[in-house]
């Protein structure tokens, strides 16, 4: 019996063999949320030490399923930002009684993307995207006892299927135009007539909810407000994470030949969207939707980068970075968010008046985090913001790039104006010194880690761009 199906989808079987883990401890019912924690925790190191194992391109099922260097390089990063956030959540986790289904239903979802990203047919992108989407609905109701969190799930639910009736309606029409569904197929059937462009719109489309770009993007801050703070960094990192992946390489493998066509849409979608994330994150006092509406922008500043079509590996290559880049710089932020609410409840910026007076720790984490999303050198936003305007620029686009730039500067009034109010404002009640796991501490080092480091280590761009020519 030939078993190598086994190695080509590691990341795949190791989820699948974490879940029946998780499963049977749930049956057994002897084992504390703590220890239930780092079993999970270490699980997960080893599915991540799976990265660096040799392999080679591969498909399967007929093209179905395939892995490349560049797709093991992804996975790995959206292990790396699920790892940080379990460990970031340790004091929220630890108190809920349906533990082992939240690590169930997370990585079932993290299983969907990881089938969707190597989908080399638009069937199986399809069933991966509702493996990842149904049970991050589940998730966002999690908090079972509030209100809001059942708000944010119905909303997610119908968002969700919304989208996915006109991504699903989009690809009933390629098909139906073209008699294929597999990636390369497609790609040179492509003729570029009317209705095979309304279907490419219908998709674009579906892609645009999901990436929560505007318009397209009225769910976000209700989800994510509502949600609890741990899926909500899994909805802004890892999800969008999956979705920006598959986006480049739909774009840039199998619509390749209606370029002129998506170019002009990316380009007027990341203005919009870079304009409305920045003006209504000026608005926000919760943090959560704070960063929703920054997440938001960030998608903006990401289009930006995809549409450097003129160069395919540098377009992929700085995608891949900036996610990279993206996971440590939000990661840290929601990190300080979690472990304050989940020992204060309180999540608003007027909350965070005086923060580093008591929590020194906590509000350099914070404000580190905060530079690296406002781009501000020397941390690795700078640099993943670069790469991103430089893949851009290879369009000569130059009235996008002044836009974007312009953005940039706008965006620094609201980051900093967290940082301001930790570390200059004063608070009549001041927030409590804390204390907080092991977990968190590792995961507050990682974070900042990556956000001091990623930037200056030599030769890991151009790693990832080698790894992106092999799409």
């Amino acid at each position: 019996m030939d078993l190598s199906f086994l190695v080509t989808m590691k990341f795949e079987m190791a989820l699948t063999l974490i879940i029946f883990i998780l499963l049977f401890l749930k049956i057994g019912d002897k084992t504390s949320n703590a220890s239930i924690i780092r079993i999970a925790n270490a699980l997960l190191i080893i599915s991540f030490g799976l990265c660096f194992l040799p392999g080679k391109n591969e498909v399967l099922f007929s093209g179905m399923f395939r892995r490349t260097p560049l797709l093991v390089l992804e996975k790995g990063v959206l292990l790396v930002a699920t790892i940080i956030i379990s460990l970031s959540s340790f004091q929220w986790l630890k108190n809920h009684k349906h533990l082992p289904e939240f690590y169930m239903l997370l990585l079932s979802s993290l299983l969907g993307m990881f089938f969707m990203m190597s989908s080399g047919n638009l069937l199986m992108f399809y069933l991966g995207l509702e493996l990842s989407t149904i049970p991050l609905a589940a998730l966002c109701n999690f908090d079972l006892d509030k209100k809001i969190s059942s708000e944010a799930a119905m909303k997610m639910i119908l968002s969700s299927a919304f989208s996915s009736g006109i991504l699903l309606f989009g690809i009933s029409m390629i098909y139906g135009t073209t008699g294929y569904l597999d990636y390369t197929a497609i790609s040179t059937s492509l003729s570029g007539t009317p209705l095979q462009v309304f279907a490419f719109i219908l998709i674009f489309t579906g892609f645009a909810f999901k990436l929560s770009v505007v318009p397209f993007h009225l769910w976000t801050a209700d989800v994510y407000e509502g949600s609890p703070i741990a899926v909500t960094a899994f909805l802004s990192v890892v999800s969008k994470g999956s979705m920006a992946f598959v986006f480049i390489t739909s774009l840039y493998w199998v619509f390749g030949s209606l370029s002129t066509t998506w170019y002009y849409m990316l380009a007027f979608t990341a203005v919009i969207t870079m304009v409305v994330g920045n003006l209504f994150a000026l608005r926000q006092s919760n943090l959560k939707r704070f960063l929703a509406f920054s997440s938001i922008a960030q998608v903006g500043y990401l289009l930006i980068g995809i549409s450097g079509f003129s160069n395919m590996s540098l377009g992929i290559g700085s995608v891949v970075y900036f996610i990279l880049i993206y996971v440590f710089s939000n990661l840290a932020a929601f990190a300080v968010i979690s472990v304050i609410s989940s020992l204060t409840g309180k999540e608003t910026i007027e909350d965070y008046k005086g923060l580093y007076k008591s929590n020194p720790t906590l509000a350099l984490v914070m404000a580190l985090s905060l530079f690296s999303l406002a781009g501000i050198p020397p941390t690795a936003g700078f640099f993943g913001k670069l790469f991103l305007l430089t893949s851009g620029a290879g369009m000569n686009n130059w009235p996008l790039i002044i836009i974007a730039s312009l953005n940039l500067i706008i965006s620094l009034y609201y980051y900093l104006r967290i940082i301001r109010a930790m570390f200059i404002d004063e608070s009549q009640e001041p927030m409590v010194k804390l204390s907080f796991s092991s977990g968190e501490i590792l995961a507050f080092m990682l974070c900042a880690g990556g956000i001091l480091s990623v930037g200056f280590l030599k030769g890991l761009f151009e790693m990832i761009f080698n790894v992106s020519s092999g799409l």
